[in-house]
């Protein structure tokens, strides 16, 4: 029985629930009266259930896909503006005891290269990340309780916090790790993280169970409960997502969501964001390999009504996928984009060695930061480099009730501009800083409180001064 209240991972999302939605949305695909009502729905911004959500994405009507794919646009700018806001990855351990046959970490793979950084080394790429630009980063781990136990996560997140090179500083760091205790959610929290990541990978339990045949990650309840865990731990940001691929996309789309409503119904508070990584080539991993994989016009679908469903969630793309892919994501949902990114172990400082392999997957856009930030602001998207939210508490249903109310942007939109004046002003080449400065001077206009907008211009002139020190 499927009951979205409920701790238990195999009633929040059932797998009966998900196949009846599945055949709901098969029948109905095509009913333009209930579409018609699905879509006006919509349009309250109050997001809906996965039922509906399924016949939109399985509507095969051309106009009302225009009207599905407009909506989401308008939704996008009403919940988070024209705001993109950057992050990268820092991966700091391949060390992994499971048997993940999706992933080149598995730990049966002899050809990759093994390698967890220490902290001199982290040191390093943490640097490097500050010289390009960069915040805000999201950390990354393979499962090892010996190589990589909950004591050397915190101490990495120490580590990160504790590094200030010249104007550079990293103001959150989210952490993507396996599935863990209450106990150690709460050593995380108390340790000043941001989100909490973790991807399902899939939802369908039998899939699962197949695609991790060994280690921890095999036990599917304990996998897909660890959001309920973390809240209880006291972690009030997380953040889902999938591995489009691994199964049918429809399953996935709708367990998703009712994932996303468990937690609402439960704990009072939706996911932070949610990720829609595809699976991509790897050391020992062949995308063709696995018969699910799916097209970029799904992709986009899945993306647009995922932004209607949930309009309060952050909406995050990584450099899986290409330049073109991400730029017709942006417009439909995504909120949030890695940029320069590396997923080997190391490499921000010094490229891999040619003779060491430690990459999780294959990277599609490889340009750098600056690259990335001059091609959003051309297409009139301010770059964010914000963290407010986070040091000021505006966190979990704090942060979920100024969303959902459309109020977050009084506090998003200046800071986004800010944090992109400090990145012209230390790290941008002349071309993009002048984009930027051209870009902010045409924003400030759109900032809605006459009050703000004049903290805003001092905070801008005080930044070209060299100050650092604001926080809205």
């Amino acid at each position: 029985m499927y009951n979205p209240r409920s701790s238990k991972a195999e009633e929040f999302i059932s797998h009966q629930e998900v196949l009846e939605t599945l055949e709901y949305a098969e029948k109905n695909k095509n009913n333009v009266q209930l579409i018609d009502r699905i879509i006006e729905k919509a349009k309250l911004r109050k997001g809906l259930s996965h039922r509906e959500a399924a016949v939109l994405l399985d509507c095969q009507l051309e106009e009302k896909n225009k009207e599905i794919y407009a909506l989401a646009q308008q939704i996008k700018k009403d919940f988070y503006g024209n705001r993109i806001v950057m992050f990268a990855p820092l991966y700091l351990s391949n060390y992994c005891v499971n048997g993940c046959v999706y992933c080149p970490y598995h730990m049966k793979n002899k050809n990759i290269t093994r390698k967890k950084m220490t902290q001199d080394e982290i040191r390093r790429e943490v640097i490097a990340l500050q010289d390009m630009g960069h915040k805000r980063l999201a950390i990354e781990a393979g499962e090892d309780p010996v190589n990589n136990p909950i004591e050397y996560i915190l101490e990495c997140i120490d580590t990160i916090y504790s590094i200030k090179h010249k104007n550079g500083a990293i103001r959150r760091v989210n952490v993507n790790i396996a599935a863990t205790t209450v106990e150690n959610y709460k050593k995380l929290k108390d340790a000043g993280i941001g989100t909490y990541i973790l991807f399902q990978e899939t939802y369908h339990k039998d899939s699962y169970e197949k695609l991790h045949p060994t280690g921890p990650k095999h036990n599917y309840a304990y996998h897909t409960e660890a959001m309920d865990r973390a809240m209880l731990g006291g972690i009030d940001d997380v953040g889902l997502g999938v591995l489009f691929g691994l199964e049918l996309y429809r399953y996935e789309f709708a367990a998703l969501l009712m994932h996303a409503e468990h937690l609402e119904a439960a704990l009072g508070v939706g996911p932070h964001t949610i990720s829609v990584p595809r699976i991509r080539p790897a050391d020992d991993v062949d995308p063709a390999s696995f018969s699910n994989s799916i097209n970029d016009d799904i992709f986009a679908k899945i993306v647009a009504c995922i932004r209607i469903s949930v309009p309060y969630t952050g909406m995050i793309v990584s450099t899986r996928e290409s330049k073109a892919c991400r730029e017709r994501v942006l417009h439909l949902g995504i909120s949030q984009i890695s940029g320069a990114s590396k997923t080997s172990v190391g490499g921000y400082c010094e490229p891999e060695p040619e003779d060491e392999n430690t990459a999780q997957f294959d990277v599609n856009d490889r340009r750098t930061l600056d690259e990335v930030i001059k091609w959003l602001m051309e297409m009139d998207y301010i770059p964010s480099f914000c963290t407010a939210c986070y040091r000021e508490g505006r966190t979990g249903d704090r942060f979920m009730s100024l969303c959902k109310s459309g109020q977050i942007l009084n506090c998003c939109h200046p800071n986004a501009l800010m944090t992109l004046k400090e990145y012209l002003e230390d790290y941008a080449s002349p071309e993009t800083k002048a984009i930027g400065e051209a870009l902010i001077q045409k924003e400030i206009p759109n900032i809605p409180k006459e009050k703000v907008r004049e903290i805003v211009k001092e905070n801008l002139i005080n930044i070209s001064k060299g100050s650092r020190d604001f926080r809205f």
